[in-house]
């Protein structure tokens, strides 16, 4: 329709986008410049357009083809506002006037005035045939084009302050970290600060014209649907919803304009603050979970203990045969209540998620060999990591106990024979997502939407129903999710953790290992020495120090935080030198113990016994700047 009225008027008229190429032009834009129909087809280059008029003539004489074009080109890259007046080769005189538009780019009007020039050039023949009457309505003519030109003037100057004004506010909305955009009463957006596809990955930035459906797609627009209607209606809203596709968490703000009948929209990307939020909330679980159990622990701690004494003395009376097997029983149960107890106190006790930088192929080899010793004979175990060699940030001791708790999920599942595959992948840049797979039964409806509660298990007297729960919990603790799902052949169980990429991994280089006992000494350095790097060792802080200020070229320190004669690791970085290498400590010490805590203050901090992979990780962060 709105071709069929452009049709209809009898100027030209082109529109070029803000990279030179045409958007649309009328019927009579190709018949007054003769153009053939490649040249008015949209996406032909504004360049192609005026190559073909110089060359044909267009311009008149031309002694230097490509510097005439590019002269031209330059002219419309200004998008400044113009109107000019010339003859064609052909002797017809069109006015041109542009104007540039505020998405970029520009429209131009091409008017044939031949007619109009030819009776001034008439009239000024014949001035002087004019009457007195004519004269005095000349004059007339001539002082209202003056109060015109005044008019024009300051509409000028208005018009100059205003796109100085608009120029300011769409400037600040580009450097805003937000999307910002308007959508009329048609539902499509009329201005957009060309930053959604910073916001939300994956989707285009130039929008004007669309509706938000077409941008987003059916899946990504279906958790916004009712909230933009509500807006349209009056309400204005703020929200967060998770966009699927590119598995981003986005907050986004809707607000009526009462103005003109659309809705202004502000998006944000919250996906860090989410996942930071929901780690949050965990910690904050876990605190209360820990008040409410461990007096409660405590208690049935003593109870069981005193059953167990009691059982003890029942075996040693002389009681019928039958007695024997009820006190087994009983006494199996309540070791088996003291297991139970244990692990609730795992769950709730005080857990840090310390994420350091880990080199996910060395991880998943570590995890491969503890997975193996685990599965009987029949049952296949493959790794699948589709992820790049960078390190990731990661709690590997978190990340360790949950895969290993779901493969062994998935051994029970699969029985004497069948296959758990692991994959790693990075998702959309958002994720890091590890699935486990096993070609077992699946879960059934009710642990699809139980099995990550406490307690709930399918194994009967066998679970303890903590397994999926502790999970569930190291997870959420490091602000990740959970899916459970099923497959064709078996059951499915993902974790995303947030992808944080590390530093790479230090350069090796001369390391001062400080412990005080030989055995633990040496299997240490030949950890290290497999990493390639030296290795000078030290039984005490004393000894330590006096190689420090021997061998300048030590690049790294890693030290225990106990050592003998009543010094500690704490005692020696007390004693290093101003501007010193990077120093680790090493310990055995729960996390609750003061020297632990005073220690993870000061520096880096790795709990024995660790994996080859998180010693590498270890001194990788150290070394980082």
């Amino acid at each position: 329709m709105t071709m069929a009225g452009l049709n209809l008027i009898q100027q030209a008229l082109s529109i070029y986008d803000s990279d030179l190429r045409l958007a649309v032009c009328n019927r009579r834009f190709q018949e007054v410049f003769d153009l053939p129909e490649w040249l008015v087809t949209p996406g032909v280059s504004f360049e192609d357009t005026i190559r073909f008029q110089v060359t044909r003539g267009e311009y008149g004489p031309v002694d230097d083809v490509e510097e005439a074009i590019r002269a031209r080109v330059d002219v419309a890259r200004a998008f400044r506002p113009h109107y000019m007046e010339r003859t064609r080769s052909n002797g017809q005189t069109i006015s041109v006037e542009g104007s540039p538009l505020p998405e970029g780019g520009w429209v131009t009007v091409y008017t044939d005035i031949t007619r109009t020039k030819q009776q001034e050039a008439l009239l000024r023949a014949r001035s002087e045939e004019l009457s007195d009457q004519l004269l005095t309505y000349s004059e007339e003519l001539s002082a209202a084009n003056r109060q015109l030109q005044a008019t024009i003037t300051a509409l000028e100057e208005a018009q100059r302050q205003l796109t100085a004004s608009e120029a300011r506010m769409r400037l600040t909305t580009e450097m805003m970290p937000a999307h910002i955009a308007h959508i009329g009463p048609d539902r499509r957006y009329t201005y957009s600060n060309r930053r959604l596809g910073e916001v939300i990955p994956g989707l285009p930035s130039v929008i004007v014209g669309l509706t938000m459906k077409e941008v987003m797609g059916h899946e990504g627009f279906a958790p916004i649907h009712d909230r933009l209607e509500d807006a349209f209606a009056g309400t204005e809203s703020v929200f967060e919803f998770t966009h699927e596709p590119s598995s981003r968490r986005i907050r986004a703000a809707f607000t009526p304009d009462g103005g003109q009948g659309g809705v202004y929209v502000m998006s944000t990307d919250v996906t860090e603050e989410a996942q930071t939020r929901a780690a949050l909330q965990q910690t904050r679980r876990r605190e209360i979970a820990a008040q409410l159990t461990s007096g409660m622990a405590h208690d049935f701690s003593n109870l069981l203990t005193i059953i167990l004494g009691l059982q003890a003395k029942l075996r040693r009376m002389d009681l019928p045969d039958e007695a024997a097997a009820l006190i087994s029983a009983t006494i199996s149960a309540a070791r088996r209540g003291g297991r139970l107890l244990n692990r609730i106190g795992d769950m709730t006790g005080e857990r840090e998620h310390e994420p350091r930088p880990i080199s996910l192929p060395a991880f998943l080899r570590d995890l491969e060999t503890l997975a193996l010793s685990t599965l009987p004979d029949g049952v296949q175990f493959a790794i699948n990591n589709l992820c790049d060699t960078t390190a990731y940030r990661l709690d590997a001791g978190m990340l360790q106990g949950s895969l290993l708790n779901l493969v062994l999920n998935a051994r029970d599942a699969c029985g004497e024979t069948g296959r758990i595959t692991l994959s790693a992948r990075c998702l959309r840049d958002t994720w890091l997502e590890f699935t486990v797979t096993d070609t077992g039964p699946g879960f059934s409806e009710q642990a699809l939407e139980h099995a990550l509660e406490p307690f709930f298990t399918t194994k009967g007297g066998e679970g303890s129903g903590l397994g999926l729960a502790m999970v569930y919990d190291m997870t959420k603790l490091a602000g990740g999710q959970v899916q459970l799902s099923n497959t064709d052949t078996g059951g499915r169980v993902t974790i995303r953790l947030p992808l944080r990429r590390a530093e790479a991994d230090a350069a090796p280089g001369m390391v001062l290992l400080v412990e005080d006992s030989p055995d633990l000494r040496g299997t240490i350095r030949d950890m290290l020495r497999a990493d390639g790097h030296s290795v000078v060792e030290a039984a005490s802080a004393t000894e330590a120090l006096a190689l420090v200020r021997e061998l300048p070229e030590i690049s790294a320190i890693l030290s225990d935080i106990s050592l003998g004669g009543g010094e500690t690791g704490l005692d020696l970085l007390d004693a290093l030198p101003p501007g010193h290498c990077p120093a680790s400590l090493m310990t055995s010490l729960p996390p609750d113990d003061p020297l632990y805590r005073a220690a993870a203050a000061r520096a880096p901090v790795l709990r024995k016994p660790f994996s080859a992979a998180e010693l590498t990780a270890l001194l990788g962060a150290g070394a980082a700047p």
